[in-house]
């Protein structure tokens, strides 16, 4: 998305919300603004590509209104939507030529059109493959709420400013380097964080964070077959791996929260990602997983923090935790997410996964099952501490784990400590371009400098008991200067001639204009 375009989404975004604060939940209206944009998309890939097809006729698709073959044309066009696009809309159905209605005349009623016009996007593709990738897609666009007004002509204004606002944007569709939905999303959270603030920030990966974890699964690579979120919120991290490489062949994710699961599939398509070539689960990842029998290439995860789990004793049967001996302690299951992971790791893949430093040195199960990973598989590639502050909804310091089932250098784990290298801002902390890069770059060629980055034998994380915290290895305490008394005592005693002769230079003032000496 250009710069341009995204100031002015970041106007019109920030016109909306002023229209809606006060009526409801930040996060609430959060997701009316995206759900809109989605339709918005829906319709202007619509028009798209019924437009191509209707171009040898020399008629574009609103043009369809006046034709007397109309019926035959949509009959035709639906069939080849529904194959292509995966859903169908009529030129009425269109996005702009609602907000054409609902801004001709305060009179004009939307809600009941717009309301049938979201369902029939989810009917038309009942019977088709792309069914569970549309069903309950709108679901979170509740027109019939009492938050949007006390009476339906209130609730029509307001959605009539909130399309009229929408209506204005360029939102580059057709420029698939954009992300829309992820700028929008990311924006909303940054400037309404009292309200939305952690809620929001567990389904949303900043960008800069994002852009680390998809550079280094992707290293190495031109093509992946397949990329796997465990947690995959808005799908943010997920698409940003397409940003890395030519080719994504397949997107799979999971995630716990209804509303969240629906932007993730939105979030696919609005990014061109075919109803064939994702599948994105709603279900408790460690609880009831979904992809059990796959293996994917590339695994990427910012998971809830210490999340609390079951640990149910019934997972020691269960092969992505039998083997280990132990589960990950109920009030934290930051290793369970791991061990999930590494279950549907490929031989040839790379994972990386999001954590808050307890992972690297609290003990019992926990330090159990990172001793089993390090000293039995061997797994552990790297561990790359990050600013603190840099999350949505939480301040705590956060590090990256990468893990690699076939390692190309066994015998040691890279430690790098970016934990100083960023840039403060208004509310939180920002990695700039240059401390992404030497992240990266350090990863890639593993490099070890001074004060940032080395490279631990496995000996000497064996001799620390398998504690990976970062200051043992890279010890970044900057020496003070000496001091040398002998130079401060002579400035001391410069200093104290200068200022006798400042006091008798006053004194010899004062006794000029017969002023009592204040010494």
């Amino acid at each position: 998305m250009g710069e341009e375009q995204k100031k002015q989404l970041e106007q019109q975004l920030w016109n909306i919300a002023n229209a809606l604060r006060g009526k409801m939940d930040a996060d609430e209206f959060r997701d009316y603004i995206l759900g809109f944009i989605f339709y918005k998309y829906l319709s202007e890939k619509m028009e798209h590509y019924a437009d191509e097809i209707l171009a040898e006729d020399g008629m574009t698709y609103l043009e369809l209104s006046s034709s007397p073959d109309r019926q035959e044309y949509l009959e035709a066009i639906q069939e080849e939507s529904i194959e292509k696009l995966g859903y169908f809309l009529e030129p009425e159905e269109l996005f702009s030529q609602v907000a054409k209605r609902s801004a001709g005349s305060t009179d004009n009623f939307i809600l009941d059109d717009l309301t049938q016009i979201l369902r029939n996007i989810e009917r038309t593709t009942m019977g088709h493959e792309s069914e569970d990738d549309f069903v309950y897609l709108f679901e979170d666009l509740d027109l019939t709420s009492s938050k949007l007004g006390k009476t339906e002509a209130q609730k029509n204004t307001l959605i009539s400013k909130v399309l009229s606002h929408l209506d204005a944007i360029n939102f580059e569709l057709q420029n698939h380097d954009r992300d829309v939905l992820g700028d929008a999303y990311e924006y909303l959270i940054g400037q309404f964080a009292a309200g939305a603030g952690k809620k929001a920030g567990e389904f949303y990966t900043p960008q800069q964070v994002s852009k680390i974890l998809a550079k280094i699964v992707t290293t190495g690579k031109t093509k992946l077959k397949s990329v796997y979120d465990p947690t995959c919120g808005s799908g943010s991290l997920l698409l940003r791996v397409t940003k890395e490489v030519e080719e994504v062949s397949s997107f799979y994710g999971q995630e716990l929260n209804r509303t969240t699961y629906n932007l993730a599939r939105m979030n696919m398509i609005m990014h061109d990602v075919h109803y064939r070539k994702f599948d994105i689960k709603q279900e408790d990842t460690l609880e009831h997983p979904q992809h059990m029998e796959l293996r994917f290439e590339a695994i990427i995860a910012n998971p809830p923090f210490s999340a609390k789990w079951s640990a149910n004793p019934l997972f020691m049967s269960d092969d992505r935790f039998s083997q280990y001996g132990k589960l990950a302690p109920s009030s934290k299951a930051d290793f369970a997410f791991v061990q999930h992971m590494i279950h549907h790791l490929d031989e040839n893949g790379t994972m990386a996964i999001v954590l808050p430093h307890g992972v690297l040195f609290r003990g019992a199960a926990e330090g159990h099952i990172r001793k089993y990973l390090i000293e039995d598989k061997n797994y552990l590639d790297a561990v790359i501490g990050l600013p603190a502050n840099i999350f949505y909804g939480t301040s705590i310091p956060t590090c990256i784990l990468v893990f690699k089932k076939c390692r190309e250098e066994s015998d040691n784990i890279l430690f790098i400590d970016a934990s100083a290298h960023f840039e403060k801002a208004k509310n939180q902390n920002y990695m700039r371009v240059e401390d992404i890069e030497k992240i990266v770059m350090t990863f890639r060629d593993r490099i070890a400098e001074e004060k940032y980055s080395r490279l631990v034998t496995l000996d000497e994380i064996k001799e620390n008991d398998y504690n990976l915290n970062i200051p043992r290895y890279v010890d970044t305490f900057e020496e003070e200067e000496p001091v040398d008394l002998d130079t401060v005592s002579s400035e001391l005693k410069a200093l104290e001639v200068d200022m006798r002769a400042t006091d008798e230079m006053i004194a010899k003032f004062c006794g000029e204009l017969a002023i009592a000496t204040p010494f």
